[in-house]
């Protein structure tokens, strides 16, 4: 495989978080569709709210990512994640690049990911009420507000890097 140069890389980490986002709104309309869970053969009671959730976050955080490489800030494993977070926080908030509440969109969703995809095993307690305790169809109003934050998020990280 060949190595993509920062903009092409950049603008493939934009185009995951676009397809994440897709994903995101393509399963919140299965789960809430009757006409497509028939065409799908999905139980009529399934729902894949915590994968909005999941997917939501996603494009969140290649969007970071694209943004950080852009600025010349590679990151990588271990602690991705929480990385990307930091140095965005640093480098875009801290900087007054973007505003304070596209940072608050990104910290609710990366505490909902951390919940539901266990990325820090300290965070077991509220994980366990989101996968366990909670039926799939409860987590409704978070899937929907992920979308929003993730939506929202994007499309400013997009006209940032124009």
């Amino acid at each position: 495989m060949r190595q993509l140069n920062m903009d092409s890389e950049v603008k493939f980490l934009l185009e995951r978080a676009d397809n994440e986002l897709l994903a995101a709104k393509a399963l919140k309309r299965i789960s809430e569709e009757d006409v497509l869970k028939n065409n799908l053969a999905v139980p009529a009671k399934t729902t894949f709210y915590s994968s909005v959730i999941n997917h939501s976050y996603y494009s969140l955080f290649y969007s970071a990512r694209a943004a950080l490489l852009n600025a010349g800030i590679k990151i990588s494993a271990p602690f991705i994640h929480n990385k990307a977070y930091d140095e965005f926080k640093r480098i875009f908030v801290g900087s007054g690049k973007l505003d304070k509440h596209i940072l608050e969109a990104y910290e609710k969703m990366l505490i909902r990911a951390e919940d539901l995809l266990q990325i820090m095993k300290d965070e077991k307690s509220k994980r366990g009420k989101f996968t366990y305790k909670t039926f799939p169809q409860a987590n409704k109003d978070p899937a929907e507000d992920s979308m929003h934050n993730a939506t929202l998020f994007v499309s400013h990280i997009k006209n940032m890097l124009k």
